[in-house]
């Protein structure tokens, strides 16, 4: 697996996701300015990889600023990093906990301020790889053998600290030997799914098939689709899912057809203060990726357009949630406050 997200000598280094998969580039980012362009920008994506990225960004911002680092400048850093993305709840999760680590370092004088908040960092990056592969062997016991999947965006190691969420499931259970095939949906308009997904299962000889967003519902009506595994940016306490725009029609069409509907996220995702999907902000981004592909216009001049990069799957649709505690059953607003107690 690639390395998403690292950090040497005061650099955060991160894949340039965009130039995927026609070029393995890296970025080198040596404040926080540049890390919240490269996250704004989409150069990283993905919830966990965001959060990991935020956190290393408040570091190299700390660092650059040096003797100028005071707490008003430090909340600075932290709020331009938190005002890239709206709905990935990892990002505000990593950043309070990098604000924790701030306050603890500067009440026991400052001294290993620098140091103690790379140590924060770092650790959110282990904890992210460790909690991915747990909930990949934790997610695999619920996957048939020979079976069929179905996954949507790219919930991999391009999107997490590596192993990845819900391709993690199915990497654990692609080396159990369970898994015949693996259909990625192009996820439009980013093509997270062509561009990220089905490079990242070839690199690891999973037999993959890409198929476009409106094919998924005929596949199943075919049995042709065993289960779908997805990821998560942000879930809600009664178990509405947010997820990568289309993830709502996927999941609809998985009822319908009789098709386990699985969301495989770590507790960092769980936003138990949110009620419901209803009350998750949704991402608009630029009309421009509807547009154009590869700087080609492809609509017609003054269309209006509509971008949200994000919907909400209802908990209604959803058979189970993997993390890396355990799986989350109905009613969700029981096992998913269980599982972020810890019981």
């Amino acid at each position: 697996m690639v390395e998403t997200v690292g950090y040497e000598d005061g650099v955060v280094r991160m894949l340039d996701q965009r130039r995927l998969p026609a070029e393995t580039a890296y970025l080198s980012c040596r404040d926080h300015h540049q890390v919240a362009e490269a996250i704004r920008d989409m150069a990283i994506r993905g919830a966990p990889a965001i959060g990991v990225a935020a956190a290393l960004g408040i570091v190299v911002g700390v660092r650059s600023l040096g003797a100028d680092a005071t707490p008003a400048a430090f909340d600075a850093i932290c709020d331009e990093l938190a005002a890239t993305r709206p709905t990935a709840v990892n990002l505000f999760w990593a950043i309070a906990r990098m604000r924790e680590r701030h306050a603890r370092e500067r009440a026991q004088g400052g001294t290993r301020l620098a140091e103690g908040l790379l140590e924060e960092a770092l650790a959110i990056q282990a904890e992210d790889l460790a909690a991915c592969r747990r909930m990949g062997d934790l997610g695999a016991a619920l996957i048939p053998d020979g079976a069929r999947l179905l996954t949507h965006c790219n919930a991999g190691a391009l999107a997490t600290a590596g192993y990845g969420t819900a391709l993690g499931v199915v990497r654990s259970a692609a080396r159990e030997g369970k898994v015949r095939l693996v259909y990625a949906d192009e996820t439009r308009p980013y093509l997270q799914g062509a561009r990220l997904t089905a490079w990242e299962l070839m690199q690891d000889g999973i037999p993959t098939t890409l198929i476009a967003d409106n094919m998924a519902g005929h596949l199943m009506a075919r049995g042709e689709v065993d289960a779908v595994v997805v990821g998560a940016d942000r879930i809600a306490r009664n178990g509405d899912v947010a997820n990568k725009i289309g993830t709502y029609t996927v999941a609809v069409l998985a009822k319908e057809n009789g098709v386990p509907f699985y969301v495989a996220a770590p507790v960092s995702t769980f936003d138990l203060a949110t009620a419901t999907g209803a009350d998750i902000p949704i991402e608009e981004r630029a009309p421009q990726e509807v547009t154009h592909h590869g700087g080609r216009r492809l609509a017609p001049e003054g269309v209006g357009v509509r971008n949200p990069a994000f919907d909400v799957t209802p908990h209604r649709y959803v058979t189970a949630i993997v993390c890396e505690r355990g799986i989350a059953r109905p009613p969700y607003t029981e096992s998913l406050a269980r599982l972020a107690a810890g019981v």
